[in-house]
């Protein structure tokens, strides 16, 4: 399958061509591998304080390889600002050292927060995915070391620019981290390993599994007084398909993730269904039921099956089918992951051929011991390709569900409908991207009716 980001648009070019041109001119200039301060402490910002951003910076500054900092923190809302403050003093203190005046708030605090660092230092960007390729290019331009949260991309035009703005990172020797912690896994990898490695035959089969009840800001109800419908929107980020790709992208991309992995590959076409019940008074863009069948270029499926549904019967794991046997890839949420293989296709204790120990490292704290030791070291460190890649394989389904056609990887990849094109230039003061109807509801993806947009 083509995977060629080279044409990007005239207006993909025009998007990200302040950060671009800074990152081109000082493509030559080393990048420390941390600041040049005499006790060789890395300083980190922290772009998006809520509860993901906070659990971030609590792994940074659990690492073990040397010094480091929380110095500067940024959000549009400042409670959470505060909130993330306090809880993250309470158990750091020491390593904490945000005065009000690096405390910012508003659209563009995230500049204010990384010119406080100095190249070779670290920026947590855990804002909505809206808004990742807009901090992730100021980032490039000021020469810092990046961690970011997936989904890293929530359509075709900001995946060409992800891409891109990957290239210009790595021409930089900047060392770039995705929240796509499961490939930091011990057992994973011993897993993927004795798969790589025929102990299961070809797989012809995955399944992948999150089904459960409303999570985060699935499920939104009419905006309520004392809020712009832009700050709400942005508040309830996983409502919204413009804010993270809705919540199909931003809680069903681990099991695509990881499911790709095991077969190291990415699919190449997407059908799928899905739908929207009980919704009471709700008015967000989600479906509340995924169903989606992943093609891979051998012909061999991934079937996905996401739910958001209270009283359901629940189930959040990946399996693996191969023509010699079969793997649990992972057994219940992320950690841990109790990978094991079978010598049929029935995961019963008599078929069991292998197991991971009982002692699992926790991956959200390996994948931040891996980047600040590749920082200290100066290795070569950058997972915003593969980060990019599945978000785009993971939009593809979406898209698939919510169009009823089947989508392409090259489809999505240069689908030209971009859901917030103006996001780099929003304000406090600015209009929502997406705006409600006079009934107060937004619109809604329409499969077999609305089939070259997602709503």
């Amino acid at each position: 399958m083509s995977k060629n980001t080279s044409d990007l648009s005239r207006r993909d070019m025009m998007k990200t061509s302040g950060g671009i041109v800074a990152a081109s001119a000082l493509a030559g200039v080393s990048i420390p591998a941390v600041h040049a301060a005499e006790d060789n402490t890395i300083r980190v910002a922290l772009v998006g304080c809520g509860g993901r951003g906070s659990g971030a910076i609590e792994n940074a500054l659990n690492t073990k390889s040397g010094p480091i900092k929380l110095v500067a923190m940024a959000d549009v809302f400042p409670e959470r600002l505060q909130s993330s403050l306090k809880g993250i003093t309470r158990t750091h203190g020491k390593q904490v050292d945000v005065p009000e005046d690096r405390q910012f708030v508003g659209f563009d605090a995230y500049k204010k927060a990384m010119d406080c660092l100095k190249a070779g230092d670290v920026v947590i960007l855990t804002t909505p995915p809206a808004f990742r390729w807009v901090q992730f290019a100021y980032a490039i331009e000021k020469g810092i070391h990046t961690f970011m949260e997936k989904p890293t991309t929530v359509d075709g035009p900001s995946t060409r620019r992800m891409l891109k703005l990957g290239e210009e990172s790595e021409k930089r020797n900047l060392k770039v981290g995705v929240g796509l912690m499961c490939r930091h896994c011990e057992a994973r990898k011993e897993l993927h390993k004795r798969i790589s490695d025929g102990q299961i035959g070809d797989i012809t089969l995955l399944r992948a599994y999150r089904m459960q009840g409303p999570i985060g800001f699935c499920f939104s109800g009419p905006k309520p007084d004392g809020i712009s419908e832009l700050m709400y929107q942005v508040k309830r980020f996983h409502s919204f398909l413009w804010a993270s790709g809705g919540s199909y992208s931003d809680f069903l991309i681990h099991n695509i993730d990881e499911s790709c992995w095991m077969k190291n590959a990415w699919p190449v076409s997407a059908k799928a269904s899905g739908g929207r019940h009980y919704r009471g008074n709700n008015i967000d863009q989600n479906f509340d039921t995924y169903s989606v069948e992943y093609t891979f270029a051998d012909g061999a499926k991934l079937f996905l099956e996401g739910r958001n549904m209270a009283g359901a019967v629940s189930e959040f794991a990946s399996y693996a089918h191969g023509t010699k046997g079969s793997a649990v890839i992972s057994t219940s949420s992320h950690t841990p992951a109790r990978c094991r293989t079978y010598k049929g296709q029935n995961f019963v204790k008599d078929d069991l051929t292998w197991q991971f120990g009982p002692n699992e490292p926790n991956p959200y704290q390996l994948e931040w011991d891996h980047l600040i030791q590749a920082i200290r070291s100066d290795k070569p460190w950058n997972e915003c390709k593969r980060g990019a890649e599945a978000s785009l394989v993971t939009a593809m389904g979406r898209m698939a569900a919510h169009t009823g056609r089947i989508i392409t990887y090259d489809e999505m990849l240069n689908c030209e409908h971009e859901f917030a094109p103006e996001v780099d230039k929003l304000t406090l003061e600015s209009a929502a991207p997406l705006v409600a109807g006079a009934d107060g509801k937004y619109p809604v993806p329409q499969p077999g009716i609305k089939t070259k947009r997602e709503y």
